[in-house]
């Protein structure tokens, strides 16, 4: 069994201190992840993006000493490379070497971190690729990923997580390079510091990284708790006018059930239950997809989850306060949205009113057990779990996710259902061309028939007839129009 994680506290002063977590073993690769919980939320209300900026600067950014290119030349041989991550709670830097190149690449690890070289040069560029970003990539290139984030932002409108982690195009424009420095210097403290490390290091290797990042600012000072967003009691769309040719749709609301809840674990399984992400067991991945080829697959969530189109399995160091609850219908056919949609929702309800059935119950159980040992098979991920767990303040993710599985009775995982769930007072994005003729049939309550293009069994055919009528709750002043060249602007 691998080393557990070590908390150790590293100062005596009376404030919050720096945490170290240790994962000590064998292998050959040496493995960092350094964790500051202050993310975009502690962005200036008026400055969206400075802490993604400020983030980027340092893993894409020259030292005190070297060049960004300089920098660049000397992870190359290493096979190596330093990579950040930005959220709203949670600034994460990490990457692995081999241990003979532990040495070299630490050098230029922490020269990073605690000695950036805050090159004008370095800072334009940055500024471009994430301008570039957010008008190429998310805007231009991905319609699913944008309707995630959109709806993301909705949920969490007039919260300090309101804004995109990597902030709005006008706001980037004007950030300064003075900016990211005082971001740095106000956040980047041993208060906010998790200092993680996994693999084949020396305790001495381990006292002297201690002591290099304990020359970091030991306070962050007072951080107010942040504001939960507030309770919708009508159901709204946004829709995304775009030049597509097939429909996005997320859906959500937001929910307190965090690991740090003890509900967590029944409300993980009612998630996986309706739609484990990439997974063909999930119950909207069978009645959209397979009974009725609606589209590539639908899954749903209970902690955000980005990046969704590109990997299998979340990424740690997404922690935060608030949660979302959302399902991810991927791309349909424009005449199929609103059925879509309707038959999202539908299931949605029936698992509210009906609860989740035994053996529904008991293969889900049986299949997040597994995943659980999983989900860390590599120090990366191992320690990124660690580091969460302590945010969290719950034990070891693997082992506290499979003993209270264990316990899980379906009776808990139907209270938990009716505790948490709900199909109305929700938002909805879409992502369409046809912005408006979407918003009509929306808000107009009129059916939404679908056809398919060969016989379908009885049975679907007599559901489709309930669900092509389901109500959307949605009147004409609750659905909106965003052009998409003014979403993230």
């Amino acid at each position: 069994m691998k080393a557990l994680a070590a908390l150790l506290l590293l100062s005596a002063a009376a404030s919050a201190q720096m945490r170290l977590v240790t994962l000590p073993s064998k292998s050959p690769l040496v493995t960092f992840r350094v964790v500051f919980t202050a993310g975009s939320a502690a962005d200036p209300a008026d400055k969206p993006g400075a802490a993604y900026l400020t983030a980027m600067m340092l893993a894409h950014g020259g030292t005190k000493d070297l060049t960004y290119r300089q920098v660049l030349d000397e992870l190359f041989p290493m096979a190596a490379s330093v990579n950040a991550q930005v959220d709203k709670e949670m600034l994460t830097f990490y990457g692995s070497t081999h241990v003979d190149n532990l040495e070299q690449y630490y050098h230029l690890f922490r020269s990073m971190l605690l000695d950036p070289g805050w090159r004008p040069e370095d800072f334009q560029r940055v500024k471009d690729d994430a301008i570039n970003f957010l008008r190429v990539n998310l805007r231009g290139n991905n319609d699913e990923e944008l309707a995630k984030e959109v709806l993301d932002v909705e949920i969490f409108r007039g919260t300090p997580y309101e804004h995109y982690s990597a902030g709005t195009i006008s706001s980037l424009q004007k950030l300064t390079l003075e900016d990211l420095q005082h971001f740095y210097h106000t956040h980047f403290t041993q208060s906010n510091l998790i200092l993680g490390i996994a693999g084949n290091y020396s305790e001495k290797f381990l006292e002297r990284m201690k002591k290099d990042f304990q020359s970091l600012p030991q306070s962050a000072g007072f951080k107010p708790r942040e504001k939960p967003p507030t309770l919708i009691s009508q159901s709204r769309a946004v829709i995304v006018e775009k030049k597509t040719r097939s429909v996005a749709i997320s859906f959500g609301f937001p929910t307190i059930g965090t690991r740090s809840n003890p509900d967590y674990p029944a409300l993980l399984l009612v998630s996986s239950y309706l739609g484990q992400h990439r997974s063909s067991n999930g119950r909207l991945y069978d009645r959209m997809r397979e009974k009725r080829g609606l589209n590539y697959g639908d899954y749903a969530y209970i902690e955000y989850f980005p990046r969704g189109m590109f990997q299998f399995e979340p990424s740690p160091n997404l922690g935060r306060q608030y949660q979302t609850f959302q399902i991810w219908i991927r791309p349909v056919e424009p005449p199929t949205a609103v059925f879509s949609l309707r038959l999202a929702l539908y299931e949605l309800n029936k698992l509210y009113r009906e609860g989740i059935p035994q053996d529904g119950f008991e293969r889900t159980r049986d299949f997040l057990v597994k995943q659980a040992n999983l989900l860390t098979r590599t120090h990366s991920a191992e320690l990124g779990y660690t580091i969460d767990s302590i945010y969290y303040n719950i034990p070891n993710y693997g082992e506290y996710l499979k003993s209270h599985l264990a316990k899980l009775t379906r009776d808990d995982v139907n209270r938990v259902i009716k505790r948490y769930l709900r199909r109305d007072r929700l938002i909805i994005v879409a992502v369409a061309e046809d912005a408006e003729g979407l918003k009509k049939q929306l808000a107009s309550g009129e059916p939404s028939p679908i056809t398919y293009n060969s016989p379908k069994p009885q049975e679907i055919m007599e559901e489709d007839k309930i669900v092509e009528k389901f109500p959307l709750d949605l009147r004409p002043e609750d659905v909106t129009i965003d052009p998409v060249d003014q979403v993230f602007e």
